[in-house]
């Protein structure tokens, strides 16, 4: 895993003026919605951020929030989940705490992998390609290429990630380009390369098109892209 150390975000305004050039009618998008900020600063550790992920996982997010708080208090002194507080707690705590047994295998296999060198440290995350952290990361049970692309975007502010699969980003795409349907993946994948790269500014507005063009009802809760 050893590797030169990569940065954490990116350029923002090169991105911005590349993306304008690129793909005029996502620019008109942009100068709409503004200038996004995000914070790739924050300390976070790999195995409490792919746990969160794992928990949050098809429930309402004040549900998942109550299980990993519960989960969190049986990690020592009340910390972070972490490969040694999961082998600390044995199944009938973790259950206790509401997580469900296809949870517990995950969350046992998250340790496992982290105690095998197959989930980095925190301080390898920086030193690892986008593509070496899916591939490491994705043999864990119950994380995804999604999960591990939202990670790369929204906590290493990686600059040149596409997911393709997401729902949000094809239905932005569909809006701003004005597809009838849905772009496929394998298509979006394709008709993305022109944003590179700078893939990840072009996924972040996306999103806000949709949230722009499809206003929450009054009162809703506003979508959270990434529990990691």
């Amino acid at each position: 895993m050893k590797g030169l150390l990569i940065p954490r975000g990116f350029d923002v305004d090169a991105a911005t003026a590349h993306l304008s050039k690129c793909d005029r009618k996502l620019g008109k998008w942009m100068r709409r919605i503004g200038p996004l900020e995000h914070d790739f600063g924050a300390r976070f550790e790999p195995v409490d951020a792919l746990a969160r992920s794992i928990l949050y996982q098809q429930l309402s997010g004040k549900a998942a929030a109550t299980i990993t708080g519960r989960v969190r208090q049986r990690m020592p002194r009340g910390g972070k989940i972490s490969a040694r507080g999961i082998d600390g707690v044995d199944d009938a705590g973790l259950r206790a705490a509401g997580v469900s047994r296809n949870k517990i295998a995950a969350l046992r296999d998250l340790a496992a992998k982290f105690h095998a060198g197959i989930v980095p440290t925190s301080a390898q995350l920086d030193r690892m390609s986008d593509e070496s952290l899916i591939e490491h990361l994705t043999q864990v049970r119950g994380i995804g290429r999604w999960t591990v692309e939202m990670l790369l975007m929204f906590r290493l502010g990686r600059a040149d990630v596409l997911p393709v699969d997401d729902l949000g980003v094809r239905k932005g795409a569909q809006i701003v380009h004005g597809f009838e349907e849905m772009p496929p993946p394998r298509m979006l994948r394709e008709f993305g390369e022109r944003w590179a790269p700078y893939r990840t500014l072009a996924a972040f507005y996306l999103w806000r098109v949709c949230d722009v063009a499809n206003p929450p009802k009054p009162g809703a809760k506003p979508v959270k892209r990434s529990q990691t």
